[in-house]
């Protein structure tokens, strides 16, 4: 596997609709950067948020997960209380081809304030807004600005096609549209 270049981001976004909308160059001018990079793509995170409460739960089930946890938030800059967390969406559509692999890193700006940004592997033939986790590390509330950069997004080109590919296997979060929640299939 190797790690591909902006030109290779670029080729594939035009020839594939790999992003969308896609920026051809990195935008920094008064925000935090995003667009491409020399061997990546800065998200942006869009204005919808889930705020952790736990004001309704007192425990966190991923097999049996109550919509509770979260309030819903919509505005240019979403607050994330202190030591806790918030999932967003990225601005983007990603689909993803099948020789692709993607890892996702939260940008250094954010990372030095105390925010860390989760992001499981885009899958080959994945396709999807992409869910953010937004964790806020600190003891002090922590500023999160909508439509701006959060994360970068490495994409990994194998010598051949997976065998078995993520709409193959008819992944539980395959075409998510908005922030999703986690999902168990019975």
């Amino acid at each position: 596997m190797a790690i591909k270049s902006d030109k290779w981001i670029k080729k594939m976004s035009s020839e594939n609709d790999m992003i969308a909308p896609f920026t051809d160059e990195q935008i920094k001018s008064g925000t935090i950067s995003y667009g491409v990079s020399s061997y990546g793509y800065d998200i942006r995170v869009a204005d919808e948020y889930k705020i952790f409460t736990n004001v309704n739960n007192s425990i966190i089930d991923p097999k049996n997960f109550d919509a509770n946890s979260f309030v819903d938030f919509k505005g240019d800059v979403c607050i994330v209380p202190p030591n806790s967390f918030a999932l967003a969406r990225s601005v983007e559509y990603f689909k993803i081809p099948r020789k692709i692999l993607t890892i996702c890193v939260g940008k250094s700006t954010y990372a030095r304030c105390g925010i860390i940004v989760n992001v499981t592997p885009f899958e080959p033939e994945w396709e999807g807004y992409v869910t953010l986790e937004i964790s806020n590390t600190t003891p002090l509330p922590a500023k999160i600005y909508s439509n701006e950069g959060l994360c970068q997004v490495l994409f990994f080109e194998s010598d051949e096609d997976c065998e078995v590919s993520y709409k193959d296997k008819s992944g539980k979060y395959l075409k998510q549209v908005g922030i999703t929640l986690p999902k168990i299939i019975k």
